[in-house]
């Protein structure tokens, strides 16, 4: 079955963004654990209250929803966990069957499986601000073209004023939020990096892997930023990323996507890794850039990024989007 978590955005323009720049649920900096313990059952939704739904899809098992938590500003998003190969005896056994339909060789039923087995994944942004919920919102996408001095002239200046707060992410830096969940860590302030599993895979099976590198280096925000100097960090991330994870998961480099995007959720270097075959948000030809020609090109040419045309999808309502409307480039 295919996995609802990696495919969770509705907007092909907006794709991975769900989970990242989410403040990981009020007290994440705690991770919702203390000394390696299994944290307690809590439901910090029971103040929720709806205000609309931002956008759904009944295919890919998927709901965003805005609202209010204890006063607060919120967004949820809802999504139905894969069925998982190692689960299946027990689902079988398990679960309760009432059938619906008989005809011939086919029926069908409604199965309630034990609840254990029928989680719903569930993504909490809070406080949310007017951005979030206007990420989260069913919207059109247009395909920009950025030259690079539209990138100096339009957007830079464009996310020096909107980027959203980076804190999560010093935070896992720091070690001061998601420790126990590092896959690696490499504390070389150059080249150095902390590959850890996104969000948007559950972490049950291996089908739909899907991890990040952020690299501890702070100053570059994206693919524009990047020249021949920082060959030396792209490797690093490279070779010892697919290591790692051939180490943990015992997944080899052949069957690994390893990929930038552009535009990014957010502005600070970040790989991601997924397993090849596996639909991730966000990794169609329009903005994902694979690192193995990302270090390829700055190796021709150490300027590639900084002065090459790039294209990426943007949303209706993404301020950038005006951006490029008011400079008569789009």
């Amino acid at each position: 079955m295919a996995n609802v978590a990696a495919k969770r955005e509705i907007s092909s323009a907006e794709g991975e963004e769900l989970s990242r720049e989410a403040k990981r649920a009020k007290g994440d900096d705690k991770n919702g654990e203390e000394s390696g313990n299994e944290p307690e059952w809590e439901n910090i939704l029971s103040t929720f209250t709806t205000t609309s739904v931002l956008s759904d899809s009944a295919r890919e098992k998927i709901m965003f929803l805005h609202g209010k938590m204890a006063g607060d500003e919120a967004v949820v998003v809802l999504e139905k966990t894969p069925i998982r190969e190692d689960s299946l005896a027990e689902l079988f056994r398990d679960s309760k069957l009432r059938l619906d339909m008989r005809n011939d060789i086919y029926s069908s039923y409604r199965l309630q499986a034990p609840s254990h087995l029928n989680e719903i994944k569930t993504t909490v942004v809070c406080p949310a601000t007017e951005k979030h919920v206007k990420k989260y919102r069913r919207q059109e996408s247009f395909l920009v073209e950025e030259t690079g001095d539209d990138y100096r002239s339009v957007t830079l200046p464009y996310i020096q004023e909107q980027s959203l707060s980076l804190q999560w992410v010093y935070n896992i830096l720091e070690k001061k939020a998601e420790a126990e969940r590092v896959v690696y860590d490499d504390p070389d302030p150059e080249v150095g990096f902390v590959l850890l599993p996104d969000l948007k895979w559950d972490q049950k099976q291996v089908d739909d892997l899907y991890l990040i590198a952020i690299a501890r280096q702070k100053d570059i925000k994206s693919l524009r930023d990047l020249s021949s100097e920082h060959l030396p960090l792209l490797h690093n991330i490279f070779h010892k990323g697919k290591a790692a994870i051939l180490e943990r998961y015992n997944l080899p480099a052949s069957k690994l996507r390893v990929y930038l995007h552009y535009q990014p959720s957010y502005y600070h270097l970040h790989v991601h890794f997924t397993k090849l075959g596996h639909d991730a948000p966000g990794c169609g030809v329009e903005r994902a850039h694979l690192l193995s020609d990302v270090i390829q090109n700055l190796q021709t040419d150490p300027q590639y990024y900084r002065t090459r045309t790039l294209w990426f999808p943007l949303r209706a309502d993404d301020g950038l989007l005006g951006r490029f409307k008011e400079a008569r480039r789009l």
